[in-house]
Order: structure tokens, then sequence, then C-alpha cells
């Protein structure tokens, strides 16, 4: 990994002023490690430039300290990038690439390599083969998200590193994001879960909007500032992201959740009314923080056909 140290006079200069708030869970600035690109707004007596790495197994939890044990943050799948920063006995800090979501992962879980990456699982869970036949044995399961890289026939796509997906598991993605989140149905809740093995409720709307192209950030605050346009809740229809405190979901219709949930520990859809009634149940007086509609090309086929009568987002 390449370090850079700036001269001390830099590092003088910087520490004079104030210094700026960076979210921890997207700037590298922490325990006397800091990301070069800060270079500029932060002072440090350590400043790395990050090695770039990759995920080489189905799906590795994302941890909020050095071990095992500790709380998982998110999820890194087979084929998404890393960037490392800092090395801890077998733990490594550093960022995801596709969100620049912080937090600790398994150096077992990493290597210095490209895979080469082509193509997306697009099937809920995607068996890797021994040989192109369905009749062999399962070497792997791959989660919906995962990239592989290698080459097709029509029928088999032989992975570079070993095995084959069928290429009905690589299909196109469903249509609107809300279609991506139900192949999600009856997906396990999952602190820091991404894939249908588990899934939390922002993993899940960051996996539907994601497989549309949209980029989202990984957590429900961070998707209620950044995302779409706000609305009032009287003009929410299907397809728009209904916010809660520290929960998210997607609008089905105008009075249908679909969403990843500990209340049920599932990811289900069950009427609005019955979410909001538990919330104020539980002591939360005003449980709709947010109302945020993507752009028309995204929404559910409720908004497309809406489209028409409304102005283009």
């Amino acid at each position: 990994m390449t370090k850079a140290i700036l001269p001390d006079h830099a590092l003088k200069a910087r520490v004079t002023g104030p210094r700026p708030w960076l979210d921890p869970r997207s700037n590298i600035a922490v325990g006397g490690v800091t990301d070069l690109s800060l270079s500029e707004i932060v002072a440090s007596a350590r400043y790395v430039v990050p090695a770039s790495m990759t995920c080489t197994v189905p799906r590795t939890a994302m941890r909020g300290a050095a071990n095992c044990v500790a709380t998982a943050v998110s999820e890194l799948l087979l084929g998404e990038g890393f960037d490392l920063f800092d090395i801890a006995g077998n733990w490594g800090f550093g960022r995801s690439i596709h969100d620049h979501y912080t937090g600790w992962v398994s150096m077992a879980a990493l290597a210095e390599k490209n895979l080469g990456a082509t193509s997306t699982i697009s099937a809920r869970i995607a068996p890797v083969f021994a040989q192109p036949d369905i009749k062999t044995p399962v070497i792997a399961e791959l989660p919906f998200g995962a990239k592989v890289g290698g080459v097709g026939d029509g029928r088999f796509f032989a992975v570079k590193g070993g095995g084959f997906l069928h290429e009905r598991h690589l299909a196109a993605m469903p249509d609107t994001p809300l279609a991506v989140a139900r192949g999600f149905t009856g997906a396990p809740y999952l602190w820091g879960g991404r894939t249908p093995f588990g899934v939390d409720c922002s993993g899940l709307v960051q996996a539907a909007l994601t497989a549309r192209g949209i980029i989202c950030p990984r957590d429900s605050d961070q998707q209620r500032e950044t995302l779409g346009v706000p609305l009032d809740f009287a003009d929410r229809r299907g397809g728009d992201l209904i916010f809660f405190p520290g929960h998210v979901g997607i609008l089905v219709d105008k009075d249908t959740l679909f969403h990843a949930n500990a209340y049920w520990m599932s990811t289900i859809e069950e009427p609005l009314a019955d979410v909001i009634a538990r919330l104020e149940t539980a002591g939360t007086p005003a449980p709709i923080i947010g109302v945020r509609r993507l752009r028309e090309a995204f929404c559910s086929m409720e908004g497309a056909r809406a489209s028409a009568a409304s102005p283009q987002h």
C-alpha cells in the first residue's frame, strides 16, 4: 500500500483553521489514517493512497470494528471493489467503491486482482455448477447483485476462476426498482445485509435502485437527503420512497408498503396504515419524516401511467 506524507509546513497550515465535519461513513479520516484526497481540508500526520482490492467471495460483511463479532454495517459482494486504507491483523479498513461506505472487511475475502466482471447476477440466488450441466455439483451460490467475469455460450456462462452459471441467472433486471425489490420477498431481515440471503431496509432500497442504474447511498438518512425530489405525503403514489425514523420502504401503491423490517424479521408487503399505527403505538408521534419521488423512468408502473398527466422530474 502506498503512503504519502505531506511536509510539516503544510500540516501546520491546516491545523490553524477550523476542522470540517466529515461523515465517517463515507470519509476516511480516523485513527491517524486519512485519505490523501482530503489533504486540502484535513490535517493529518499520515495520508494514505488506498490499494485497490476486489471481493472474491460470494458475500462478506463490512463491520464497524476489526473483529468478527463487531456489528455489521454493510456487505461486499463478489466482484465489487474495495479501497483498502489500513490493515489490523486479519482485517482491512477502507470503503466500498460502489457507494463509498466505510468499514472493516476480512482480508481473506479480498484480493489485489481484477475479476474482469462483465455480468451481474439477476436471480435471487444463482448456483455455480462444476460443469456446464445443471446435474453436476454446485460449488458456490452467488447472491443477486454479485458481479462475475467470463464467457457465455448462449446457455452456460463459464465463470472466470472456475465454475458455470446458467445464463438465465444473468438475464436482464426487472423494469422498475419496485419490481427488483419484490424479488427479495421473504428474504430475512439482516442488519447490514444487501442480498436475498438477508437484507435490511436501506440495503433493499439500494439494491433495487442500483439494479436500475440509479446511484444510491447506503443508509436511509443518506437516501432521504439525496434521492429524487421531496413531495407531500398526500401526493404519494406507487414507486415513491417513504421514510420513517431509521427506516425506509417503497410504495407498491398509495396505501401499500414493501420493505425489509425488523418487526416481521422479513421482507414483505403490508398496508402502510399498519406500519404507521405500529410506530405510533411504539411512541413515534409523527412516523412519516419524508417522501421522495424518483425520476418517472424509474418509478412503478402506476407512476409511469401517471407521468402523462404530471411534469417530468
